[in-house]
């Protein structure tokens, strides 16, 4: 059973420690339960909704989360439906299945799926019965998720118009630091190496995982100069695209870095 307590913003120092690790803004959080597989009960979470994620943290104070579900890409919500307890449940559907969802009343129940449903359909939902305060935040987290997605993909579209190149490589991802690492961590298969803006959006970056033994991320800063592409490392690399960029990194690691391409 969740707890009853009202909830209550984690203390300042582990507020920055996940916001440096997820590097997502914070839209939501209070306690959730969700049905993982292989168990038959809810697990019941302190959850945060950052951007188009849900984090799962395993206790209030916890600094890092440990499990997050991508919900970018959704497709529905199920109505809410209390259970014996008073709970209120739903359910996420998703590309790759569904996710259950649980909280301890129909109220927090209403506000966590409007919240989801307004971050990921950019919009918020006609529901008569949320209060004026809940309108307020919804309006104000649907203005800060569009200048978030507009500030990713202009940075995109800007490095794609000042590029010598006409095709970009088929690893570019316009992502963010935090976001290349996730999907380096969550796809393995799809290969290690991600070519993104730099934060600056001036530039670009390059994301690699490798595997010595145990996973290893790193960051490299990519400088464009003129029609060449300056990779900066303790001696500096210049090569004429960013193709070549990224042949590089394969070919200094003799194949161990691969380009990313998330398949479909």
């Amino acid at each position: 059973e969740q707890p009853k307590e009202k909830p209550q913003p984690a203390p300042r120092q582990i507020f920055q420690e996940r916001q440096r690790i997820t590097g997502l803004p914070l839209y939501l959080q209070g306690y959730l339960s969700a049905w993982e597989s292989g168990f038959q009960e809810f697990r019941v979470y302190w959850t945060e909704l950052r951007g188009t994620m849900l984090f799962f943290y395993d206790d209030k104070k916890a600094p890092k989360y440990s499990q997050k579900l991508d919900i970018s890409a959704l497709i529905s919500v199920t109505s809410l439906h209390p259970d014996g307890n008073n709970s209120a449940q739903f359910t996420l559907m998703l590309p790759n299945g569904k996710v259950e969802l649980k909280a301890n009343d129909c109220e927090r129940g209403k506000e966590w799926k409007d919240f989801i449903l307004t971050v990921t359909k950019l919009s918020v939902p006609s529901d008569e019965s949320l209060l004026p305060g809940q309108l307020t935040r919804m309006h104000e987290v649907l203005e800060k998720e569009k200048k978030r997605r507009i500030t990713l993909n202009s940075c995109s579209t800007s490095l794609k118009r000042s590029s010598p190149q006409t095709t970009m490589p088929v690893c570019f991802h316009a992502v963010s630091r935090q976001e290349a690492a996730e999907l380096l961590e969550k796809n393995p298969s799809c290969g290690s190496l991600i070519l993104r803006p730099g934060s600056d959006s001036k530039s670009y970056a390059v994301t690699a995982r490798y595997n010595l033994g145990a996973p290893c991320l790193k960051h490299y800063r990519v400088l464009a100069k003129g029609t060449s592409y300056s990779i900066e490392l303790e001696r500096k690399v210049t090569l004429p695209s960013l193709q070549d960029v990224v042949n590089y990194f394969v070919t200094q690691t003799q194949g161990n870095l691969k380009p990313f391409v998330m398949q479909t």
